[in-house]
């Protein structure tokens, strides 16, 4: 599906929001002088046996982690703060959820906002299902231990997924990466390989998803069935389109993928950078307080004309 620049569209919201918005702290800067080459066939064959395979999860790897001059991380952006102290106003109106891969703690300790609802590790901290749980250690030990000699990998235990950064390795390395990686799940067929931007995670096989995390938000907050709720998510990350699918198919609401690149999407809209969402999340706030203002006008005019008929 083609998305539509969301500072392009003719659109009004007149509506109670939700706001849910996914957060990646920085990762640390690549080595100095390292760059990016194309895998030859040659290093295919000396990785694995069968090229065929190994190319499409690199191809499948590169696809899911474009290289850009400028990331479009949301908060790996210059004006993150500016960006933190914006989502703290924007809670003060709406309702307001940062749902992440990473485990709840490290999103928290990393935006430290009372304000918000926080649903880490895509999610399943809010509902809490234990089942993969107690492989995640061993796992994680696991991928540190085969790993180690790939440089510029960082393994992440994020509770109730592991996540593997290869945002600073060689891309000539990384089927040698997957290789290692997907070596260490088949001793665990309770759990799965995913794909995020420039990062493999290690999942529980359980239905639960960016998408599931969202609808149990709105059931929790008492949304769910609400027809003057307008639910809105902007993600940036592969794993956000679940939360995209959840919004079009429930046709209220809308997702607003973050891309400088034209990518198949289930977003409705696009922003194109960090600053573009600050804008975006500063006009809501903008419009919210006009609205408020207009109504306690309107509240103090019926008064007048209430207490003027009692005369």
């Amino acid at each position: 599906m083609t998305k539509q620049n969301l500072f392009d569209a003719k659109s009004c919201v007149n509506s109670t929001m939700f706001v849910v918005e996914m957060v990646s702290p920085p990762p640390p800067p690549p080595p100095r002088g390292s760059c990016i080459n194309n895998i030859s066939r040659k290093t295919l064959v000396e990785i694995n046996g069968d090229p065929k395979i190994m190319k499409s999860w690199i191809d499948s790897m590169r696809a899911s982690s474009p290289t850009h001059h400028m990331s479009t991380t949301l908060y790996e952006d210059k004006t993150s703060w500016m960006m933190r102290g914006t989502v703290r106003k924007l809670a003060r109106y709406f309702p307001t959820a940062i749902v992440s891969g990473r485990c709840r703690d490290k999103v928290y300790n990393f935006v430290q906002l009372s304000e918000l609802y926080y649903a880490g590790s895509h999610g399943m901290d809010i509902k809490g299902p234990s089942k993969g749980s107690k492989y995640s250690k061993k796992v994680y030990k696991e991928l540190l231990d085969k790993t180690k000699s790939i440089e510029g990998v960082r393994v992440e235990n994020n509770k109730f997924c592991v996540s593997v950064h290869f945002r600073c390795v060689d891309e000539k390395k990384w089927g040698e990466l997957s290789q290692e990686v997907r070596l260490v799940l088949k001793e665990y067929p309770k759990l799965k390989l995913c794909q995020g931007r420039k990062v493999l995670e290690i999942r529980p096989i359980i239905k639960w998803d960016k998408g599931k995390a969202l609808q149990f938000l709105l059931q929790s907050l008492g949304y769910a069935k609400c027809n003057d709720v307008f639910p809105i998510y902007i993600g940036d990350d592969r794993t956000d389109e679940d939360a995209f699918k959840v919004l079009r198919e429930r046709r209220q609401g809308l997702g607003i993928l973050v891309s400088k690149t034209p990518k198949e999407t289930h977003a409705s809209y696009s922003l194109q950078e960090p600053s573009e969402v600050m804008k975006f999340l500063l006009l809501l706030i903008e419009w919210k307080m006009l609205s408020l203002r207009r109504q306690s006008k309107i509240q103090k005019q019926l008064e007048e004309i209430k207490s003027s008929l009692n005369y």
